[in-house]
């Protein structure tokens, strides 16, 4: 491991990010569940949503952006669906809460859909879809985000990097888990190629003009001064490798957290007073559960799951290659190799919290 890196275990680093969030007047229940989503992200190798974003939380809650005792409200309710009222908490409280009751409306009636408007950045998509897996449902979990990405054929960023993440339930096999941005990467996977002073591959993102970039301290400066350019869409520039359809799947995502439940969508999010004040977020989500068993025997599913991840598995390998892995694979590994030998942080993360401790009272 290069010396760049600390190794920090995952409980007290749990623990550390729950007191500073204690600290800021958050009840400890939901200090522990935003604690337990960032450090989850880092032991699923998804380090660009990882402690790395304490500093973000910690200053939305000092602005105010971000609410520490929120009044969440399920504004409309059915037996299979709910808009909840996030009241500007943290997004990883409103989302295990719409994810609970996702989860409890398809246990009783078979799906459950939950919309939460009025929320901020959750993390990871992935956490509150693997929630499902404990009840044997399929998990769904979408959220958008700040605008960083330009459509296809544009050079203004309209979009976020909105994430879609589903979760399936296997028999012998692990789950298969996408966890997967609409865009090439995220702002958070910029932020870490410019903290290590790397390039980005061609191809990423574009600068002030439209033109491909592979500077991300331009291309970051760009997008938080609205000069130009951003993040391209999943599959890339223009059409010819797809990029038309990811810049579809992002503004689906929109059109189901933000539009469906009537919170901010596109470049509505974030807004500011006249003389530049941050307001509200209105960072929006969707959550769907559903019961295998409204269609078929959970254990033919699964074991039918288990046959379909062997089969690609066990498929004929690219030359050179040595393995084909199901999603959310590299990531479960990852995590069982992280919780036993540590998580390895960037040096300039391991200093930042130290500093956000100091700041607030808490030792790192």
């Amino acid at each position: 491991m290069s010396e760049e890196f600390k190794i920090v275990w995952a409980e007290p680093l749990t623990d550390f990010c729950q007191k500073v969030f204690e600290k800021m007047g958050i009840p400890a229940k939901d200090a522990f569940t935003t604690a337990e989503v960032l450090v989850l992200a880092d032991l699923r190798g998804i380090d660009s949503h990882g402690v790395a974003r304490l500093r973000r939380y910690y200053t939305g809650l000092k602005s105010g952006v971000m609410v520490p005792r929120p009044e969440m409200k399920i504004v409309h309710e059915t037996p299979i669906s709910a808009l909840l009222d996030g009241g500007a908490a943290l997004g990883q409280v409103a989302g295990k809460r719409g994810m609970e009751i996702a989860i409890e409306k398809a246990l009783k009636n078979g799906a459950g859909f939950v919309a939460v408007r009025n929320s901020n950045h959750y993390g990871i998509a992935g956490y509150y879809s693997l929630m499902a897996l404990k009840q044997d449902l399929i998990g769904i979990s979408l959220t958008n985000s700040d605008v960083y990405v330009v459509p296809t054929f544009g050079r203004e960023v309209m979009l976020g990097t909105n994430p879609i993440s589903v979760t399936v339930p296997a028999m012998g096999e692990r789950p298969f888990v996408l966890d997967m941005s609409t865009a090439v990467a995220t702002l958070g996977k910029l932020e870490v190629y410019s903290r290590m002073a790397k390039k980005l591959p061609l191809g990423w993102v574009t600068d002030e003009k439209g033109w491909s970039c592979d500077d991300p301290t331009r291309v970051i400066a760009n997008i938080r001064s609205k000069a130009g350019g951003g993040i391209l869409p999943l599959g890339g520039e223009g059409e010819e490798f797809g990029g038309h359809k990811g810049y579809g799947l992002d503004v689906l995502v929109d059109i189901l957290c933000g539009v469906l439940s009537g919170s901010g969508y596109l470049n509505l999010l974030y807004p500011k007073t006249p003389e530049g004040k941050p307001l509200p977020s209105l960072v929006a989500h969707f959550f769907g559960a559903l019961r295998v068993d409204y269609f078929r025997s959970v254990e033919e599913f699964k074991r039918d799951m288990d046959d379909l991840i062997r089969r690609l598995k066990s498929s004929a390998k690219a030359e050179g290659q040595q393995r084909i892995y199901i999603h959310g694979e590299k990531e479960f590994e990852l995590e069982e190799r992280y919780r036993k030998e540590g998580i390895p942080l960037y040096y300039k993360v391991y200093e930042d919290l130290k500093a956000i401790g100091a700041e607030v009272g808490v030792t790192f």
